[in-house]
């Protein structure tokens, strides 16, 4: 008969005595933090210069608000052309063609090496390099001839040069998430009878998600944040709505302050579906485990 040791009886594992060692410099560290936290608190609703009587009056201000739909309707416009035009240029990077794969690794490192400031800058001049922009048949007749002026607005340069910009990172990011995903996958997947499509979506794209959806949250988010360089080209996003509005009544930090509130309350809502899209897939990852652990078994067979 086997004896059974006594638990008890057994010596403390080295790791938890060091971690009850430092237990006090813990509780020490939290308390710090506890004081510091306590001191900024305290220095925020206490000092009149922040003047929160000004922040309240002018958070629901009107401009404010169609301010904050603008930039989230940049961000939203911008994420969706960029989440295809991003595909596509990782498909190309990715693809059998060296001439595509240069010209789209050529698009993503020029658009990741020009700061997007400069880009915005460079699409709202665009008219003293091009005073017109034609339709037709290159090198041949034009159809139609528009004045640049009217066709690049501030909204539109806006929106061409944030999409450029973003369309080369989110590249990036789809490719490295489907780069995630072993290519014997892809080769057992093929050996069973499956079709590309059934594939890519099956066997490839849940597995690439979630490598994907964690890094094109933070994207999105900086996007939204990016959107306050538009207001360098006169569009009345939040920044520049709220730097309209000091202008006149020269109340600069409880306008910022407010600017500051509406970034913090939609990058928060932002990270709660974030979040939930992070569970959602989390919830199909024994089914795509069970997918994939076929597949590698096949793979093997192979």
């Amino acid at each position: 008969m086997t004896k059974v040791p006594n638990v008890d009886a057994l010596p403390e594992p080295t790791v938890l005595k060091r971690a009850k060692r430092r237990r006090p410099g813990l509780l020490v560290a939290n308390g710090i933090v506890l004081v510091l936290a306590a001191m900024a608190v305290t220095t925020i609703f206490t000092n009149p210069r922040f003047e929160w009587n000004t922040v309240a009056k002018y958070f629901f201000e009107i401009r404010v608000l169609k301010g904050i739909g603008v930039s989230i309707g940049m961000t939203a416009v911008t994420m969706a052309i960029s989440l295809a035009s991003g595909t596509l240029v990782a498909l190309m990077r990715m693809g059998d063609s060296r001439l595509m794969s240069t010209v789209a690794a050529a698009f993503i490192w020029v658009f990741r090496s020009i700061p997007m400031l400069v880009q915005l800058l460079f699409w709202y001049n665009l008219a003293a390099l091009f005073p017109t922009l034609s339709l037709g048949i290159p090198w041949g007749p034009r159809f139609v001839t528009f004045d640049s002026n009217d066709v690049i607005g501030p909204l539109t340069a806006a929106i061409i040069g944030l999409t450029l910009h973003e369309t080369a990172y989110i590249a990036e990011l789809i490719r490295s998430g489907l780069l995630a995903v072993p290519d014997g996958q892809h080769q057992a997947a093929s050996a069973l009878g499956l079709t590309p499509a059934q594939i890519f979506f099956r066997i490839t794209l849940p597995q690439a998600l979630r490598v994907i959806v964690p890094p094109m949250g933070n994207e999105l988010i900086s996007l939204l944040k990016a959107t306050s360089l538009v207001s360098v080209i006169t569009l009345a996003d939040l920044l520049y709505s709220v730097q309209l509005i000091y202008a006149k009544n020269f109340q600069t930090v409880p306008l910022l302050i407010v600017a500051a509130i509406w970034y913090m309350i939609i990058t928060g809502v932002i990270t709660l579906l974030q979040q939930r899209l992070e569970r959602r897939l989390g919830r199909h990852t024994l089914i795509s485990a069970d997918k994939a652990g076929k597949v590698k078994r096949i793979e093997h067979s192979v």
